[in-house]
């Protein structure tokens, strides 16, 4: 999957000089495909997920691309996180909407996960129990409260340590701790007999 971040940026962006927005370019395109994953993780949509990781890329772009690029990775994380945030405040008033004519909430397809080749060469038996445990695991991390989620991804998935995470998510290290602790416990509870 890539995007082209590129016609997202701003006018007063395209006027940087072009090693900055190689950078810019560079930095973007590799956490997207994480980043894509997190909001699709927490919104259980394809397209939801793709306009929040837009709309992150566009306002980090926007509001912090002149930082020092060792800020770069929680800041963009921070405003990533802040989308999803909105996105869950959104939902509830639509979801009452939704009750009000008659929908249901979970009317919308939550399938997200995708249909890759397998290149390691493994045998049918041992596709299916790694796709087994992959949704086992997919479910399991959709079922997190929300601040669980965020650390755990932002912890597992995006390798940050617990300072970096705890300002990506607005809050203390102590919080990030805790919400990451209880996500491993719920996780490993959740998995017992699908991974080693």
């Amino acid at each position: 999957m890539q995007y082209d971040v590129l016609r997202t940026y701003t006018t007063s962006t395209r006027e940087r000089p072009l090693e900055q927005r190689q950078e810019l370019d560079h930095f973007l395109g590799s956490v997207q495909k994480r980043a894509f994953r997190m909001a699709e993780i927490a919104t259980g949509n394809r397209e939801d997920a793709f306009d929040i990781l837009q709309d992150a890329m566009c306002r980090f772009v926007e509001k912090y691309s002149t930082r020092n690029f060792a800020e770069w990775m929680p800041l963009f994380h921070t405003v990533l996180q802040n989308r999803i945030r909105d996105w869950y405040r959104r939902e509830v008033v639509r979801n009452r909407f939704r009750v009000w004519f008659g929908q249901s909430a979970d009317e919308q397809d939550t399938n997200s996960l995708e249909n890759l080749a397998d290149g390691r060469g493994r045998s049918p038996e041992q596709q299916l129990q790694s796709r087994q445990g992959m949704e086992v695991l997919d479910q399991a991390i959709r079922q997190l409260p929300v601040r669980q989620q965020q650390a755990f991804m932002l912890r597992v998935f995006e390798g940050m340590d617990v300072t970096q995470t705890a300002k990506a998510m607005s809050c203390t290290t102590g919080s990030v701790k805790t919400h990451y602790s209880r996500a491993i416990h719920t996780l490993r509870e959740k998995l017992d007999g699908h991974w080693p």
